[in-house]
């Protein structure tokens, strides 16, 4: 009975030293439901075990290949309902990341807000919020866009909510990226929310990143500064 109460005791004290650790983590956070504040403290706990064990942390390059349908063809509705016309990013790269508020990996929104200040000159970052992957995006456009300013300060381009997983429904630009006979080599559709794929200067699809594969890790920035 002494060795379960000490065990119960311990057990205690580590739920409230973790809980208190939650709110220290999440001291600016103001607008997150406890879930949110909980995936928020565990993202690098997940980030070291994904990427050690070779989960979600694949990366593919390819040189140079003129896709057989324009990149710049593309267009997409923004989170507030407006066109984007793809032809306004001609001469940057561009990083389009499929994301979601509910999943492990939600803090990359505050790695890719850095992303964006760092190459804002050279390089446009797309998010697609989606809610594809274990329904962990299920807000309206308007919370979604809402939730990323007040928690992350996100300033790079929303499109509204869309499927990007291979489908019937699947959004237009997430087709291109996932199609080679759109974009004329690959054929990978995003393994967990927050894939990452860079198109280059001249609108073709040159890398893909997996969720494990932090948006400030080295080889994304690498890839984004090679001409």
């Amino acid at each position: 009975m002494k060795k379960l109460k000490r065990f119960s005791i311990v057990i205690m004290l580590l739920v409230l030293a973790f809980a208190g650790y939650v709110e220290i983590v999440n001291r600016n956070s103001n607008k997150m439901t406890y879930r949110q504040k909980i995936l928020k403290a565990t993202y690098p706990a997940l980030m070291w075990w994904t990427k050690g064990r070779g989960i979600n942390a694949k990366s593919i390059a390819k040189e140079k290949i003129t896709p057989p349908v324009s990149f710049y063809t593309l267009k997409a509705l923004s989170i507030n309902g407006q066109e984007y016309d793809f032809t306004q990013v001609k001469g940057k790269k561009v990083l389009i990341v499929n994301t979601a508020s509910n999943c492990g990996y939600t803090d990359q929104y505050d790695e890719l807000q850095q992303l964006h200040e760092k190459f804002k000159e050279k390089l446009v970052i797309l998010g697609f919020p989606s809610n594809d992957f274990k329904e962990q995006e299920k807000g309206t456009d308007e919370e979604i866009e809402q939730f990323c300013k007040v928690n992350y300060g996100v300033t790079f381009p929303l499109m509204k909510k869309s499927i990007v997983l291979k489908n019937d429904q699947q959004n237009s630009v997430f087709k291109w990226l996932t199609d080679p006979a759109l974009n004329g080599w690959n054929g990978k559709q995003p393994s967990w929310n927050f894939g990452k794929y860079l198109i280059n200067e001249g609108g073709m699809l040159t890398n893909y990143f997996d969720p494990s594969v932090s948006p400030l890790s080295e080889e994304v920035k690498k890839s984004i500064e090679k001409d």
